[in-house]
């Protein structure tokens, strides 16, 4: 590779970066981003990079690593669009690329939300800079095209697509919050699997985010290469909102934490939560399943129980979950038979059928579910044959109850990755008044979780049937106070 001119000039020169981060409000990131490109400092940046990172002084040589931990609204998203900018544009790789080879710079957000937002800011840059505007050759919803054989990608962060091709530099977007159904660990999946990318072109990985809980790799990186221990290669800085953005309103930030402390920590403070932790382990939901059993059928001598969880058929899944259990009183086990999983979007008034005819096959005629969406899982499964009975208890509980069942290895789950992956990712938050929640993580789902988790609550909390035996119907005739049953 070969910079064609340094980031600190980049940074000045109004004709290219200057007017884009401009001003005092800008200063840290200005730093952070002459720093991580190997550049050297002035004292009075160099102070400013000691708050940041708790370094002494810069690397003086280019970063293999920049992690940049900062609060909400504190800029990261543009100014990791100039660093994109700056090393498509202004570096020559074509020494570590092959003839006709071309390389990307992938910017990988939580969602494709956040992924147009980034791609916006880069449009922005490549229409409003001249000598920049020069350089595009095409442009479409998601890629910038350059002449300088870099393209740039703005996509949700996902293990299946990062695998392959030739990175010049990878930008991973609030990795705190990756989420994702098939993985329990999202955000190490998709970075070990980005890294090889980088192997042939020593180009850089940058990862920006807020804070969340104390786990994943943003905390993990933070805590191991933060400070003057860290491998000097790896540059980590952490710094709240109006530290990175002095014009973000003192006002705004000191309402949220006036509303809720340890989110306004986290959001605005830069700080990882310390009331949020995993509500149960990997390993003990993975000790209760039962691999390749991916369904039971229905058996005739045995009584069934379903909770649905409902969706309106256009953003989360609905779910279904049919469940039994076995054994005597105090030795029972509870017994995970079906899950049924539609994902959006969809007919509702088709769902319902499609679960009616599920539960029908498993003789149960009465669905428990939560007051999502009103009366129409009542009516349209009522269309169907089936009684949609709203549960007496809230999510949270429901998880609080199954939590003993799974941890006594009392359940016997189905092989399904995805509910494996929603129990193992549960959060148990802590509220201003001392009271738990437990629920899915931001922006996650938990919707196979909660009906699997209400249908083996049920299971373990229905009373059985009464038995009479031959002697108490003898006996029926005693007065009253006579034992007239035994429950099973």
């Amino acid at each position: 590779m070969k910079t064609l001119m340094s980031m600190r000039r980049a940074l000045e020169d109004r004709r290219i970066f200057g007017a884009i981060l401009d001003g005092e409000s800008w200063a840290a990131w200005r730093v952070l981003l002459i720093a991580a490109m190997g550049e050297e400092l002035t004292e009075a940046e160099r102070e400013i990079f000691r708050d940041l990172t708790g370094r002494d002084r810069e690397p003086l040589e280019r970063c293999e690593e920049l992690w940049c931990i900062i609060g909400r609204r504190g800029g990261k998203t543009r100014a990791v669009a100039v660093l994109a900018a700056y090393l498509a544009a202004l570096v020559d790789w074509s020494d570590v690329l092959a003839p006709g080879e071309r390389a990307v710079i992938p910017i990988m957000s939580a969602s494709l939300w956040q992924a147009q937002k980034s791609r916006q800011y880069l449009s922005g840059i490549f229409a409003d800079v001249p000598a920049l505007a020069r350089l595009k050759t095409g442009e479409t919803s998601d890629t910038i095209n350059l002449s300088t054989r870099v393209d740039i990608e703005c996509r949700p962060a996902s293990f299946r697509t990062i695998r392959g091709g030739t990175a010049v530099a990878i930008i991973a977007d609030e990795a705190a919050f990756w989420r994702s159904d098939d993985s329990a660990n999202p955000d190490k999946e998709i970075l070990d699997g980005a890294r090889p990318m980088l192997a042939t072109t020593g180009g850089l990985l940058a990862v920006i985010s807020s804070p969340y809980a104390r786990r994943g790799e943003v905390y993990a990186t933070f805590k191991r290469d933060f400070g003057p221990k860290g491998d000097p290669k790896i540059l980590v800085a952490k710094a709240p909102s109006r530290t990175m953005n002095p014009s973000l309103p003192a006002s705004v930030v000191d309402r949220a934490y006036a509303r809720d402390a340890a989110t306004a920590s986290a959001e605005y403070g830069a700080e990882f939560r310390s009331d949020v932790e995993t509500f149960i382990s990997r390993e003990v939901v993975e000790s209760c399943v039962t691999a390749g059993i991916f369904e039971r059928p229905p058996q005739p001598s045995v009584r069934y129980i379903g909770f649905v969880d409902p969706s309106g058929g256009s953003a989360d899944d609905m779910a279904l979950a049919i469940a039994h259990r076995e054994g005597e009183r105090h030795k029972e086990t509870i017994i995970l038979d079906c899950v049924r999983v539609v994902r959006p979007p969809f007919s509702p008034d088709a769902v319902a059928h499609e679960f009616a005819e599920t539960l029908r096959s498993y003789r149960v005629s009465n669905v428990t579910g939560d007051r999502y969406g009103g009366e129409w899982p009542r009516e349209r499964l009522a269309a169907h044959g089936v009684r949609y009975e709203v549960t007496t208890r809230v999510k949270s509980d429901i998880y609080r109850e199954v939590l003993p069942l799974i941890n006594a290895g009392r359940v016997d789950l189905l092989d399904h990755p995805k509910l494996v992956n929603q129990l193992a990712s549960l959060e148990r938050r802590t509220a201003r008044g001392g009271r738990d929640s437990i629920d899915h993580p931001p922006g996650a789902h938990d919707d196979i979780a909660n009906a699997v988790a209400g249908a083996l609550v049920l299971a373990a909390t229905k009373r059985r049937g009464i038995k009479i035996s031959d002697e108490t119907l003898r006996q029926a005739s005693q007065p009253p106070g006579w034992f007239l049953g035994r429950v099973n």
